[in-house]
């Protein structure tokens, strides 16, 4: 049996290890009142903390006794007369009528209240009591609201439930992780690679990080409630925030309410976000923008602007269509088209398949043969070798990038200078692909690292056979070619590659494949991808099939 299901306490254990984590790497961040709870949780009665923790992680801050059952623990109003001396649980909670229901049952509720007994959804009980004035005014005890109710509550309190998440919050670097990895991990179900953390491993270095971390939180989670966009703006600083990580944050939501005041059409307060965003595509989205607000002359001053140092190979993409609309409007000459690189295309009509059978499956069992199979492989293939050749690399212990034994990847993999910090490992790696080792390292890294998480290897769409054929048909100088332009823009060159990819290994030769069904197109980052390959005489054909007597 698991060890995590032979110990009834290991959520317990796992609270401890964050808040240890915390108090050796942060105590110098936190404030009296978070100190004397770090120092408090270890002096409670195992039951108690456990208690505590059980409540901490369940959703929400009010809880039924009753509903409390947990064995190891025992009686939960026992275990929680310690919390409630240390002022974390209140035990007489008052509540106002909308927090009453949540806590009671329909059948629960028609008891309370006799009169609501005829109707029939929980929501069209509340409405009715909201209307009357008597049930809607102020906050009571569950015993005030309902006598009969044979139960009790606790709650646990607010700044309580906030410092728990502020410990996760310095423990794993985010608020997307939560307890439930330590469970995970322990079960097997997620794998992650142990890299050395130094004493000194943490992903901030001040408290004014944290708060602000918290502060850019809240705003995101008010953005995506629904909360008006303008109210939201206003508690987001203005000034950028010196830490790079912390100033990502902020930017890349600006840049998300630019987005939707340019949806809705407030296009002066989308261009105004647009003008202070240092985000991929900024630049570009305002020249759209200008050019929707009737100023064609401004869009075509930001476009050669952005033209004379382009940020991206997608902008650059885009300016190349937006520049010859942009001409035209101002009454400019045409420019000389660009030597365009050529993609072997072809049109191809296949019957329809079974329901079920993708395009890309129906052109693979067409084309394979015993001796050239075609495999759907997309992204998994290219990034897979890239992520077990460069594993060590990935993976260096460089200052900043891991300080938690939980991270799929580096904190800093989509920083500009991700490579530079790991020049010595990247070298290492492609000097691999030159001396003739790499296909060891990928073998290698491919047994013993099976189903570690990583940013790049893809474990369910890969296997010995396919690293076989693909490490006997795809010559070194074409995984360099394809690894560097992934080093260019991890963010963006991790997608895009195309559909499937055949080899023929007696002549240890392959192709990819780009597939496209009726209708479809392809899309920008793939555009970039084959114009790519294209250019460096990778081989690469994109196939449009329809479907025989559907029309062409």
């Amino acid at each position: 049996m698991n060890k995590t299901l032979e110990n009834r306490f290991y959520y317990l254990d796992n609270f401890v290890t964050v808040v240890a984590s915390v108090r050796a790497r942060y105590r110098p961040m936190l404030n009296d009142e978070e100190q004397a709870f770090v120092d408090g949780f270890g002096n409670l009665p195992q039951a108690s903390a456990a208690l505590l923790v059980r409540m901490v992680m369940r959703k929400g801050e009010l809880f039924r006794l009753s509903k409390l059952r947990y064995d190891e623990i025992g009686c939960a109003g026992s275990a929680a007369a310690p919390l409630v001396a240390a002022g974390w649980v209140e035990p007489q909670p008052l509540l106002d009528i909308v927090q009453l229901f949540r806590v009671l049952t329909k059948a629960e509720i028609a008891a309370a209240f006799p009169q609501l007994r005829q109707v029939a959804r929980k929501s069209e009980q509340l409405e009715f009591l909201l209307q009357t004035e008597s049930a809607a005014a102020g906050a009571r005890s569950l015993q005030q609201w309902w006598p009969g109710a044979g139960d009790s509550l606790l709650q646990l309190c607010q700044p309580v439930a906030a410092l728990c998440d502020r410990l996760r919050l310095m423990f794993f670097g985010n608020l997307y992780q939560d307890w439930s990895e330590f469970v995970l991990s322990e079960l097997g179900i997620f794998k992650y690679e142990q890299v050395d953390l130094s004493p000194a491993a943490q992903g901030f270095s001040r408290r004014q990080d944290i708060d602000d971390y918290l502060q850019m939180f809240a705003c995101r989670e008010r953005f995506l409630g629904g909360e008006d966009a303008q109210a939201v703006v206003a508690d987001i600083p203005a000034v950028a925030y010196a830490n790079p990580w912390l100033e990502e944050r902020r930017g890349k939501l600006l840049f998300q309410i630019a987005q939707h005041y340019e949806r809705i059409g407030e296009l002066t307060q989308a261009l105004r976000l647009y003008a202070g965003s240092d985000q991929p595509g900024a630049r570009l989205r305002a020249i759209r923008v200008l050019e929707r607000c009737g100023q064609p002359q401004a869009a075509f001053a930001l476009a050669q602007q952005a033209a004379q140092q382009v940020e991206s190979e997608a902008e650059q993409q885009q300016l190349l269509r937006v520049m010859p609309r942009l001409r035209r409007a101002l009454g400019h000459p045409k420019l000389a088209p660009s030597t365009a690189t050529t993609i072997v295309q072809y049109e191809i009509v296949l019957p329809r398949p079974d329901p079920g059978i993708s395009v890309e499956s129906a052109l693979g069992q067409h084309l394979a043969c015993t001796d050239a199979p075609a495999l759907y492989v997309e992204n998994a293939l290219i990034n897979s070798l890239f992520g077990l050749l460069f594993w060590d690399a990935v993976f260096a212990p460089v200052p900043a990038a891991f300080f938690h034994p939980f991270q799929s990847g580096p904190a800093d993999l989509h920083s500009p200078d991700f490579r530079a910090r790991r020049a010595s490992q990247f070298e290492a790696g492609f000097a691999l692909l030159h001396n003739g080792g790499y296909r060891q390292t990928i073998l290698h890294n491919f047994r013993i690292k099976e189903n570690t998480q990583s940013p790049f290897v893809f474990w369910g769409a890969i296997d010995a056979p396919l690293l076989a054929l693909a490490l006997d048909c795809l010559p070194p100088r074409h995984l360099e070619i394809c690894f560097e332009r992934i080093l260019q823009d991890i963010k963006s060159n991790r997608s895009g590659l195309p559909d499937l990819i055949q080899f023929w290994p007696a002549e240890q030769r392959y192709q990819m494949i780009e597939v496209k069904g009726p209708g479809d197109r392809l899309q920008d980052n793939q555009i970039r991808w084959l114009d790519y390959f294209a250019r460096h005489e990778i081989p690469v054909a994109v196939y449009y099939v329809q479907w025989a007597g559907e029309g062409t």
